[in-house]
Protein backbone atom coordinates (compact mmCIF):
# COMPACT_ATOMS: atom_id res chain seq x y z
CA UNK A 1 0.00 0.00 0.00
CA UNK A 2 1.33 3.42 -0.96
CA UNK A 3 1.75 5.93 1.89
CA UNK A 4 -1.12 8.32 2.37
CA UNK A 5 -0.51 11.67 0.69
CA UNK A 6 -1.46 14.92 2.41
CA UNK A 7 -2.97 18.06 1.01
CA UNK A 8 -4.95 21.10 2.03
CA UNK A 9 -7.98 22.77 0.44
CA UNK A 10 -9.62 26.14 -0.21
CA UNK A 11 -12.26 27.46 -2.62
CA UNK A 12 -12.18 30.51 -4.84
CA UNK A 13 -15.19 32.38 -3.47
CA UNK A 14 -14.14 31.83 0.12
CA UNK A 15 -10.58 33.17 -0.19
CA UNK A 16 -9.99 35.14 -3.39
CA UNK A 17 -11.89 38.38 -2.86
CA UNK A 18 -11.33 40.79 -5.78
CA UNK A 19 -14.86 40.06 -6.94
CA UNK A 20 -14.83 42.87 -9.52
CA UNK A 21 -11.16 42.70 -10.53
CA UNK A 22 -9.82 42.00 -13.99
CA UNK A 23 -13.12 41.28 -15.69
CA UNK A 24 -14.67 38.84 -13.21
CA UNK A 25 -18.44 38.58 -13.52
CA UNK A 26 -21.00 38.34 -10.73
CA UNK A 27 -21.94 34.98 -9.23
CA UNK A 28 -25.06 33.76 -7.48
CA UNK A 29 -23.22 34.05 -4.16
CA UNK A 30 -22.30 37.69 -4.84
CA UNK A 31 -25.98 38.44 -5.31
CA UNK A 32 -27.09 36.24 -2.41
CA UNK A 33 -24.81 38.09 0.01
CA UNK A 34 -26.59 41.37 -0.76
CA UNK A 35 -29.87 40.08 0.72
CA UNK A 36 -30.49 41.17 4.32
CA UNK A 37 -30.25 38.40 6.87
CA UNK A 38 -28.96 35.56 4.71
CA UNK A 39 -25.37 35.76 6.00
CA UNK A 40 -25.11 35.50 9.78
CA UNK A 41 -22.79 38.46 10.33
CA UNK A 42 -24.01 40.48 7.33
CA UNK A 43 -20.64 40.10 5.59
CA UNK A 44 -19.70 39.19 2.03
CA UNK A 45 -16.69 37.89 0.11
CA UNK A 46 -15.64 41.02 -1.74
CA UNK A 47 -12.32 40.94 0.14
CA UNK A 48 -12.33 37.54 1.90
CA UNK A 49 -8.66 36.57 2.38
CA UNK A 50 -7.60 38.65 -0.66
CA UNK A 51 -5.83 35.58 -2.00
CA UNK A 52 -6.27 36.86 -5.55
CA UNK A 53 -3.62 39.46 -4.70
CA UNK A 54 -1.74 37.51 -2.03
CA UNK A 55 -1.06 34.30 -3.86
CA UNK A 56 2.65 34.40 -3.12
CA UNK A 57 1.95 34.51 0.62
CA UNK A 58 -0.38 31.54 0.39
CA UNK A 59 2.09 29.58 -1.74
CA UNK A 60 4.78 30.19 0.87
CA UNK A 61 2.45 28.71 3.49
CA UNK A 62 1.87 25.64 1.31
CA UNK A 63 5.60 25.15 0.89
CA UNK A 64 6.16 25.53 4.63
CA UNK A 65 3.34 23.08 5.30
CA UNK A 66 5.02 20.50 3.07
CA UNK A 67 1.85 19.21 1.44
CA UNK A 68 1.88 16.99 -1.64
CA UNK A 69 -1.18 18.66 -3.19
CA UNK A 70 -3.27 21.81 -3.05
CA UNK A 71 -6.98 21.56 -3.76
CA UNK A 72 -8.40 24.87 -4.98
CA UNK A 73 -11.34 25.86 -7.13
CA UNK A 74 -11.55 27.83 -10.34
CA UNK A 75 -14.15 30.59 -10.30
CA UNK A 76 -16.38 30.15 -13.34
CA UNK A 77 -17.35 33.88 -13.44
CA UNK A 78 -13.67 34.83 -13.42
CA UNK A 79 -13.07 32.71 -16.53
CA UNK A 80 -16.38 33.22 -18.32
CA UNK A 81 -18.14 36.22 -16.76
CA UNK A 82 -21.63 35.51 -18.09
CA UNK A 83 -21.37 31.72 -18.02
CA UNK A 84 -21.36 31.46 -21.80
CA UNK A 85 -19.76 33.18 -24.72
CA UNK A 86 -16.72 35.41 -24.26
CA UNK A 87 -13.75 34.15 -22.28
CA UNK A 88 -11.92 36.41 -19.84
CA UNK A 89 -8.25 35.76 -20.53
CA UNK A 90 -7.17 37.59 -17.36
CA UNK A 91 -9.07 35.04 -15.33
CA UNK A 92 -7.47 32.11 -17.13
CA UNK A 93 -4.08 33.76 -16.70
CA UNK A 94 -4.60 33.92 -12.95
CA UNK A 95 -5.14 30.17 -12.65
CA UNK A 96 -2.36 29.39 -15.10
CA UNK A 97 0.06 31.34 -12.89
CA UNK A 98 -1.21 29.47 -9.83
CA UNK A 99 -0.73 26.07 -11.49
CA UNK A 100 2.75 26.98 -12.68
CA UNK A 101 3.77 28.22 -9.23
CA UNK A 102 2.50 25.04 -7.57
CA UNK A 103 4.32 22.80 -10.01
CA UNK A 104 7.54 24.77 -9.59
CA UNK A 105 7.20 24.26 -5.82
CA UNK A 106 6.70 20.52 -6.25
CA UNK A 107 3.02 20.63 -5.22
CA UNK A 108 0.40 18.82 -7.30
CA UNK A 109 -2.48 21.11 -8.35
CA UNK A 110 -5.89 19.56 -7.68
CA UNK A 111 -8.41 21.99 -9.19
CA UNK A 112 -12.16 21.84 -8.77
CA UNK A 113 -14.08 23.34 -11.67
CA UNK A 114 -17.18 24.30 -9.67
CA UNK A 115 -17.41 25.23 -6.00
CA UNK A 116 -20.85 26.89 -5.97
CA UNK A 117 -20.10 30.22 -7.72
CA UNK A 118 -22.51 29.98 -10.68
CA UNK A 119 -22.32 32.99 -13.03
CA UNK A 120 -25.37 35.10 -12.19
CA UNK A 121 -26.71 35.37 -15.78
CA UNK A 122 -27.07 31.58 -15.90
CA UNK A 123 -29.14 31.61 -12.72
CA UNK A 124 -31.29 34.35 -14.19
CA UNK A 125 -31.97 31.99 -17.11
CA UNK A 126 -33.02 29.17 -14.78
CA UNK A 127 -29.85 28.00 -13.02
CA UNK A 128 -29.07 24.36 -12.36
CA UNK A 129 -32.71 23.22 -12.68
CA UNK A 130 -32.42 24.23 -16.37
CA UNK A 131 -30.80 21.58 -18.55
CA UNK A 132 -28.93 24.18 -20.58
CA UNK A 133 -26.73 24.99 -17.56
CA UNK A 134 -25.21 21.50 -17.77
CA UNK A 135 -24.12 22.17 -21.34
CA UNK A 136 -22.75 25.59 -20.47
CA UNK A 137 -20.69 23.94 -17.71
CA UNK A 138 -19.29 21.47 -20.24
CA UNK A 139 -18.28 24.35 -22.51
CA UNK A 140 -16.58 26.14 -19.61
CA UNK A 141 -14.77 22.95 -18.63
CA UNK A 142 -13.39 22.66 -22.15
CA UNK A 143 -12.17 26.25 -22.03
CA UNK A 144 -10.27 25.65 -18.81
CA UNK A 145 -8.90 22.34 -20.07
CA UNK A 146 -7.60 23.98 -23.24
CA UNK A 147 -5.45 26.22 -21.06
CA UNK A 148 -4.43 23.91 -18.22
CA UNK A 149 -4.82 20.22 -19.14
CA UNK A 150 -1.24 19.95 -20.39
CA UNK A 151 -0.08 20.62 -16.80
CA UNK A 152 -2.97 19.29 -14.74
CA UNK A 153 -3.73 15.58 -14.84
CA UNK A 154 -6.22 15.25 -11.96
CA UNK A 155 -9.47 17.22 -11.86
CA UNK A 156 -12.63 17.44 -9.79
CA UNK A 157 -15.72 18.64 -11.60
CA UNK A 158 -18.07 19.54 -8.74
CA UNK A 159 -17.77 20.16 -5.03
CA UNK A 160 -20.67 18.86 -2.95
CA UNK A 161 -23.45 18.98 -5.53
CA UNK A 162 -25.88 18.04 -2.75
CA UNK A 163 -25.34 21.49 -1.21
CA UNK A 164 -25.90 23.29 -4.50
CA UNK A 165 -29.09 21.36 -5.24
CA UNK A 166 -30.75 20.97 -1.86
CA UNK A 167 -29.43 23.83 0.28
CA UNK A 168 -29.64 26.19 -2.69
CA UNK A 169 -32.89 25.18 -4.36
CA UNK A 170 -34.92 23.36 -1.66
CA UNK A 171 -33.99 24.81 1.75
CA UNK A 172 -33.03 28.19 0.29
CA UNK A 173 -30.26 28.80 2.85
CA UNK A 174 -27.47 28.87 0.23
CA UNK A 175 -27.38 30.72 -3.06
CA UNK A 176 -29.53 31.15 -5.05
CA UNK A 177 -31.93 30.98 -2.10
CA UNK A 178 -34.83 29.25 -3.83
CA UNK A 179 -37.35 26.99 -2.07
CA UNK A 180 -38.55 24.78 -4.91
CA UNK A 181 -38.30 21.08 -4.03
CA UNK A 182 -38.92 19.77 -7.55
CA UNK A 183 -36.38 22.20 -8.95
CA UNK A 184 -33.85 20.90 -6.42
CA UNK A 185 -34.12 17.39 -7.83
CA UNK A 186 -33.73 18.67 -11.38
CA UNK A 187 -30.67 20.61 -10.23
CA UNK A 188 -29.19 17.46 -8.72
CA UNK A 189 -29.68 15.60 -11.98
CA UNK A 190 -28.19 18.36 -14.10
CA UNK A 191 -25.18 18.64 -11.79
CA UNK A 192 -24.48 14.94 -12.31
CA UNK A 193 -25.10 15.26 -16.05
CA UNK A 194 -22.77 18.25 -16.25
CA UNK A 195 -20.09 16.26 -14.43
CA UNK A 196 -20.29 13.55 -17.08
CA UNK A 197 -20.28 16.08 -19.93
CA UNK A 198 -17.30 17.90 -18.41
CA UNK A 199 -15.44 14.60 -18.05
CA UNK A 200 -15.88 14.08 -21.79
CA UNK A 201 -14.41 17.52 -22.46
CA UNK A 202 -11.38 16.84 -20.25
CA UNK A 203 -10.73 13.39 -21.72
CA UNK A 204 -10.93 14.78 -25.24
CA UNK A 205 -7.97 17.02 -24.43
CA UNK A 206 -5.84 14.59 -22.42
CA UNK A 207 -6.05 10.82 -22.71
CA UNK A 208 -4.52 10.07 -19.31
CA UNK A 209 -6.59 12.56 -17.33
CA UNK A 210 -8.23 11.47 -14.05
CA UNK A 211 -11.64 13.09 -13.56
CA UNK A 212 -13.44 12.87 -10.23
CA UNK A 213 -16.36 14.39 -8.38
CA UNK A 214 -16.41 15.49 -4.73
CA UNK A 215 -19.38 14.41 -2.61
CA UNK A 216 -20.32 15.34 0.95
CA UNK A 217 -21.35 12.01 2.41
CA UNK A 218 -22.45 11.03 5.90
CA UNK A 219 -23.51 7.92 7.78
CA UNK A 220 -27.20 8.18 8.62
CA UNK A 221 -28.11 6.79 12.04
CA UNK A 222 -31.57 6.15 13.46
CA UNK A 223 -32.41 7.39 16.93
CA UNK A 224 -34.93 5.26 18.90
CA UNK A 225 -37.87 7.47 17.90
CA UNK A 226 -36.93 7.66 14.21
CA UNK A 227 -39.23 6.55 11.42
CA UNK A 228 -37.31 3.96 9.34
CA UNK A 229 -38.84 5.39 6.17
CA UNK A 230 -37.34 8.78 7.03
CA UNK A 231 -33.92 7.30 7.68
CA UNK A 232 -34.00 5.57 4.30
CA UNK A 233 -35.15 8.76 2.53
CA UNK A 234 -32.45 10.93 4.12
CA UNK A 235 -29.78 8.39 3.26
CA UNK A 236 -31.07 8.17 -0.31
CA UNK A 237 -30.92 11.94 -0.84
CA UNK A 238 -27.65 12.55 0.99
CA UNK A 239 -25.74 9.49 -0.24
CA UNK A 240 -27.60 7.09 -2.48
CA UNK A 241 -28.68 9.54 -5.16
CA UNK A 242 -25.07 10.30 -6.07
CA UNK A 243 -23.48 6.90 -5.51
CA UNK A 244 -26.18 4.90 -7.30
CA UNK A 245 -26.13 7.21 -10.31
CA UNK A 246 -22.35 7.08 -10.61
CA UNK A 247 -22.02 3.34 -10.24
CA UNK A 248 -25.25 1.86 -11.59
CA UNK A 249 -26.91 4.56 -13.64
CA UNK A 250 -30.03 4.69 -11.48
CA UNK A 251 -31.70 6.83 -8.84
CA UNK A 252 -33.34 5.84 -5.54
CA UNK A 253 -37.14 5.74 -5.53
CA UNK A 254 -37.34 9.04 -3.63
CA UNK A 255 -36.13 10.93 -6.73
CA UNK A 256 -39.09 12.18 -8.80
CA UNK A 257 -39.18 12.61 -12.58
CA UNK A 258 -36.29 14.88 -13.51
CA UNK A 259 -35.76 14.46 -17.25
CA UNK A 260 -37.42 13.15 -20.38
CA UNK A 261 -33.96 11.89 -21.38
CA UNK A 262 -33.34 10.11 -18.10
CA UNK A 263 -32.18 6.74 -19.42
CA UNK A 264 -29.64 8.28 -21.80
CA UNK A 265 -28.44 10.73 -19.15
CA UNK A 266 -27.93 8.02 -16.54
CA UNK A 267 -26.06 5.87 -19.03
CA UNK A 268 -23.66 8.78 -19.50
CA UNK A 269 -23.33 9.40 -15.75
CA UNK A 270 -22.68 5.75 -14.84
CA UNK A 271 -18.95 5.07 -14.70
CA UNK A 272 -18.06 8.70 -15.44
CA UNK A 273 -15.87 9.22 -12.34
CA UNK A 274 -12.29 7.97 -12.39
CA UNK A 275 -12.10 8.77 -8.68
CA UNK A 276 -14.42 10.00 -5.94
CA UNK A 277 -13.68 12.66 -3.38
CA UNK A 278 -15.26 12.33 0.05
CA UNK A 279 -15.92 15.43 2.14
CA UNK A 280 -16.76 14.39 5.68
CA UNK A 281 -17.54 16.44 8.75
CA UNK A 282 -20.28 14.83 10.81
CA UNK A 283 -22.82 11.99 10.89
CA UNK A 284 -26.57 12.50 10.60
CA UNK A 285 -28.75 11.24 13.46
CA UNK A 286 -32.41 11.07 12.50
CA UNK A 287 -35.05 11.50 15.18
CA UNK A 288 -38.73 12.29 15.54
CA UNK A 289 -40.11 15.74 14.72
CA UNK A 290 -38.88 17.45 17.92
CA UNK A 291 -35.23 18.44 17.50
CA UNK A 292 -32.97 18.35 20.54
CA UNK A 293 -30.04 20.27 19.04
CA UNK A 294 -29.72 22.54 16.02
CA UNK A 295 -26.65 22.16 13.82
CA UNK A 296 -25.65 24.43 10.97
CA UNK A 297 -26.51 22.91 7.59
CA UNK A 298 -28.75 20.18 8.97
CA UNK A 299 -31.93 21.51 7.39
CA UNK A 300 -34.96 19.25 7.20
CA UNK A 301 -36.19 21.31 4.23
CA UNK A 302 -33.14 20.06 2.32
CA UNK A 303 -34.70 16.58 2.13
CA UNK A 304 -37.88 17.12 0.13
CA UNK A 305 -40.18 14.13 0.04
CA UNK A 306 -39.08 12.74 3.40
CA UNK A 307 -41.76 12.55 6.14
CA UNK A 308 -41.47 14.95 9.07
CA UNK A 309 -38.33 14.44 11.17
CA UNK A 310 -35.50 16.24 12.96
CA UNK A 311 -31.77 15.90 13.45
CA UNK A 312 -30.40 15.06 16.88
CA UNK A 313 -26.60 15.27 16.91
CA UNK A 314 -24.78 14.12 20.03
CA UNK A 315 -21.97 15.88 21.86
CA UNK A 316 -19.16 16.72 21.59
CA UNK A 317 -19.75 19.42 18.99
CA UNK A 318 -17.69 21.74 16.85
CA UNK A 319 -18.54 25.45 16.74
CA UNK A 320 -20.89 24.68 13.85
CA UNK A 321 -22.94 22.45 16.15
CA UNK A 322 -21.72 19.39 14.29
CA UNK A 323 -21.23 16.15 16.18
CA UNK A 324 -17.60 15.01 16.28
CA UNK A 325 -17.45 11.36 15.22
CA UNK A 326 -14.28 10.20 13.50
CA UNK A 327 -15.66 6.68 13.10
CA UNK A 328 -18.19 8.09 10.65
CA UNK A 329 -15.39 8.87 8.20
CA UNK A 330 -14.24 5.26 8.30
CA UNK A 331 -17.83 4.10 7.72
CA UNK A 332 -18.30 6.38 4.73
CA UNK A 333 -15.02 5.36 3.10
CA UNK A 334 -15.79 1.68 3.48
CA UNK A 335 -19.29 2.19 2.05
CA UNK A 336 -18.04 4.05 -1.00
CA UNK A 337 -15.31 1.50 -1.63
CA UNK A 338 -17.93 -1.26 -1.47
CA UNK A 339 -20.42 0.50 -3.77
CA UNK A 340 -17.78 1.67 -6.27
CA UNK A 341 -15.28 -1.21 -6.09
CA UNK A 342 -11.85 -0.40 -7.40
CA UNK A 343 -12.51 3.35 -7.66
CA UNK A 344 -9.69 5.38 -6.08
CA UNK A 345 -10.83 7.60 -3.22
CA UNK A 346 -9.59 10.86 -1.79
CA UNK A 347 -10.67 12.54 1.42
CA UNK A 348 -11.01 15.94 -0.20
CA UNK A 349 -12.23 17.87 2.85
CA UNK A 350 -12.11 17.17 6.55
CA UNK A 351 -11.67 19.65 9.35
CA UNK A 352 -13.41 21.55 12.12
CA UNK A 353 -14.34 25.00 13.29
CA UNK A 354 -13.52 25.78 16.93
CA UNK A 355 -13.49 29.03 18.92
CA UNK A 356 -9.68 29.38 18.60
CA UNK A 357 -9.64 31.33 21.85
CA UNK A 358 -6.53 29.79 23.43
CA UNK A 359 -3.31 31.58 22.53
CA UNK A 360 0.28 30.41 22.68
CA UNK A 361 2.93 32.70 24.26
CA UNK A 362 3.74 34.15 20.81
CA UNK A 363 0.10 35.15 20.30
CA UNK A 364 -0.73 32.42 17.79
CA UNK A 365 -3.72 30.11 18.23
CA UNK A 366 -3.07 27.03 20.35
CA UNK A 367 -5.82 24.88 18.83
CA UNK A 368 -5.38 21.57 20.57
CA UNK A 369 -9.03 20.73 19.84
CA UNK A 370 -8.39 20.94 16.10
CA UNK A 371 -5.24 18.84 16.42
CA UNK A 372 -7.24 16.17 18.26
CA UNK A 373 -9.93 16.28 15.56
CA UNK A 374 -7.43 15.87 12.73
CA UNK A 375 -5.52 13.16 14.58
CA UNK A 376 -8.65 11.09 15.21
CA UNK A 377 -9.93 11.44 11.65
CA UNK A 378 -6.56 10.56 10.16
CA UNK A 379 -6.60 7.42 12.30
CA UNK A 380 -10.04 6.61 10.88
CA UNK A 381 -8.67 6.98 7.34
CA UNK A 382 -5.85 4.59 8.12
CA UNK A 383 -8.31 2.05 9.55
CA UNK A 384 -10.36 2.27 6.37
CA UNK A 385 -7.22 1.80 4.28
CA UNK A 386 -6.23 -1.22 6.34
CA UNK A 387 -9.68 -2.67 5.69
CA UNK A 388 -9.22 -2.28 1.94
CA UNK A 389 -10.59 1.17 1.07
CA UNK A 390 -8.35 2.57 -1.72
CA UNK A 391 -7.84 6.00 -0.14
CA UNK A 392 -4.91 7.76 -1.77
CA UNK A 393 -4.96 11.17 -0.14
CA UNK A 394 -6.16 13.15 2.86
CA UNK A 395 -6.89 16.84 2.25
CA UNK A 396 -7.57 19.03 5.26
CA UNK A 397 -10.10 21.86 5.25
CA UNK A 398 -8.81 24.48 5.24
CA UNK A 399 -5.51 26.26 4.71
CA UNK A 400 -6.96 29.60 5.83
CA UNK A 401 -9.75 30.94 7.98
CA UNK A 402 -12.14 32.26 5.33
CA UNK A 403 -15.66 33.29 4.33
CA UNK A 404 -17.78 30.39 5.58
CA UNK A 405 -20.79 30.90 3.30
CA UNK A 406 -23.99 31.70 5.23
CA UNK A 407 -21.96 31.83 8.47
CA UNK A 408 -19.80 34.67 7.15
CA UNK A 409 -16.63 35.11 9.17
CA UNK A 410 -18.07 33.68 12.39
CA UNK A 411 -16.50 30.24 11.87
CA UNK A 412 -12.79 29.41 11.68
CA UNK A 413 -11.73 26.18 9.97
CA UNK A 414 -8.21 27.19 8.98
CA UNK A 415 -4.78 25.92 9.92
CA UNK A 416 -3.83 29.59 9.52
CA UNK A 417 -5.46 32.61 11.14
CA UNK A 418 -6.24 35.49 8.79
CA UNK A 419 -6.29 38.57 10.98
CA UNK A 420 -9.25 40.88 10.30
CA UNK A 421 -8.27 44.14 8.67
CA UNK A 422 -4.60 43.47 8.05
CA UNK A 423 -5.28 39.99 6.59
CA UNK A 424 -1.95 38.91 8.03
CA UNK A 425 -1.50 35.14 7.96
CA UNK A 426 -0.56 33.58 11.31
CA UNK A 427 -0.12 29.78 11.43
CA UNK A 428 -1.87 28.00 14.30
CA UNK A 429 -0.47 25.12 16.33
CA UNK A 430 -2.41 22.75 14.07
CA UNK A 431 -0.39 24.05 11.11
CA UNK A 432 2.85 22.78 12.63
CA UNK A 433 1.24 19.52 13.69
CA UNK A 434 -0.16 18.88 10.21
CA UNK A 435 3.15 19.83 8.60
CA UNK A 436 4.88 16.96 10.41
CA UNK A 437 2.46 14.48 8.85
CA UNK A 438 2.50 16.11 5.43
CA UNK A 439 6.30 16.04 5.21
CA UNK A 440 6.34 12.41 6.28
CA UNK A 441 3.80 11.62 3.56
CA UNK A 442 5.98 13.24 0.92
Amino acid sequence: MQPLRYGVATSAFQIEGATEADGRGASTWDEFCTRPGVVLDGSDATVACDSYHRGEQDLALLVELGVSSYRFSIAWPRVQPTGSGAVNQAGLDHYARLVDALLEAGITPLPTLYHWDLPLPLEERGGWPDRDTAHRFADYSGIVADRLADRVGVWATHNEPWCTAFLGYAAGVFAPGRREPQAAYRAAHHLLLSHALAAEQLRARRADVEVGIVLNLAPVHAEPDADPAVVDAVDAIQNGLWLQALTGGRYPDVVPHVSDDLAADLALIAGSADWVGVNYYTPFRIAGPDAAVDAVGQEVDAFPGAPEFSFRPRPPYTSMGWEIDAAGLEQVLLRVSAELPGTPLRVTENGASFPDATLAPDGSVQDDDRIAYLRDHLAAVERARAAGAPVQEYVAWSLLDNFEWAQGYTQTFGLVTVEPGSLRRVPKASFSWFAEHARAGR
